[in-house]
Formats: C-alpha cells, structure tokens, sequence
C-alpha cells in the first residue's frame, strides 16, 4: 500500500522571509566581490573587534631625600597643578597613566624622621624610582648616595627594577648624568641589577615620561622572565 505525503500549503509570511533571505544573500555576494581583499579585512577586523585588553597595572615606591622634587614630577605626570607644593609627609600614592600599562607610584616623605620608616612600605613594590637633586650641596649629595646605595641593596629591593633620576637638570650647579654615576659608583654596586639613570626636569616633562617608558620596559622584561619560571 503506498502513501503519499502531503505538505501543508507554506504560510505568505513564510514566503516573505525567503525572498529576504535570498536578497540578503544576494547582497553579500555583491558586497564581497565587489570589495577589495584588503578592505573586506578591515571590515572584518572592525566588526569582529573585541574590547580593548586591560592595560598592566604596576606598584612602584618612589623614595628620594626631601627638596629633590619627587612629588612635582609626579604631579606633572598626572597633569595636576604643581602650586604650592610642599614636602611630602608620609606618604602619597598616584595612578601615572601611560599607553602601555597604569603606574601606582606610592611616593614617601624623604625627611629625616620619615626615612627610617621607608622600609615599612617596601613590601608589594614591583619597581623602585628614586629622585635625586643633581643641583645639591656636596652633603646632601652624599646622603642622597648613601640612600641609594640602601635601596640597592635592601632584601625587598634589590632584585627590582630602578629608574634613577637626576633631578633639577635645569639649574646650573646641575652634575650631569655621568658625574652622579661615577660619584654614586653605579656601575659596580648596581651590576647584575635592572636601572636607569637619566636626567630629569620639570621643565622637560616629555624626557621624563620617556624615561618611565623605559623603565615599563624592564618592569615588562621581568615580567615575561618570571612567566617562563
């Protein structure tokens, strides 16, 4: 015995869709024939494109003896007003943004009665940027090389990646970069070590992001090396 199978007669609305369908498909023939390989790419990346990815955030601890102009720097960094600043008591922390990662830069009073309590907040710290006034008097020249001579070689520290600035370039009693590194006897205490060493100034701001540009790339660098651990 045979059967036959019967279809319901299809719904317009049905009808409608299909010819949609057909057209649409139509179009997008037309489209990707029409269009150059390269631009049919863009189109693609465009449409396909995620959110951006989070950039990496960093905590640094930014230590210098006071009058060095650690917090003017940073406040420049951050595009805020730099009037009637004052020493820093205690500490002050600020979120540096750059193009390639976000800087947390916990930044600690350098008066006496506050650097003996440095160490206190050493812990966490990724990086270490320490400030120094190139325009000193010889004596604080020096306790600023005995400071930086500590950090180095400080248990929390001294595997960490320095940037080194020799503040006040634009003053004229200013040492230049490579008399603060033959007076601070760099090259031997820091060998092994990651570290910068620049010149710096308020009044160059676009050297001085460069140099934490510089300094993300070693905080990068150690990064991937710990990955591969």
């Amino acid at each position: 015995m045979d059967f036959l199978l019967f279809s319901p007669p299809l719904h317009p609305i049905f009808h409608i869709l299909l010819s949609l369908s057909h057209s649409l498909f139509h179009s997008v023939s037309l489209f990707s024939s029409s269009v150059s390989p390269f631009y049919l790419q863009c189109f693609r990346t465009l449409c396909c494109k995620g959110p951006p990815s989070p950039r990496p955030e960093y905590d640094l601890v930014c230590i210098g003896l006071t009058g060095s102009g650690k917090t003017s720097l940073l406040s420049r960094l951050c595009s805020e007003a730099t009037d009637n600043i004052g020493p820093t008591t205690g500490f002050s922390i600020k979120a540096v943004p750059f193009q390639n990662a976000i800087l947390n830069v916990k930044e600690l009073g350098g008066a006496d009665s506050i650097k003996k309590y440095w160490s206190r907040y050493y812990q966490g710290s990724q990086g270490v940027v320490f400030i120094l006034d190139s325009a000193s008097t010889d004596e604080d020249l020096e306790l600023a090389r005995t400071e930086l001579h500590s950090a180095l070689q400080h248990p929390q520290l001294c595997t960490l990646p320095f940037l080194i600035l020799a503040n006040h370039q634009d003053k004229p009693a200013a040492r230049t970069t490579q008399e603060i590194k033959k007076y601070f006897e760099l090259e031997p205490l820091a060998r092994g070590k990651s570290w910068i060493l620049e010149g710096s100034s308020v009044d160059n701001m676009d050297a001085v992001k460069q140099s934490f540009t510089q300094l993300i790339e070693l905080l990068e660098d150690k990064d991937q090396d710990t990955s591969r651990i």
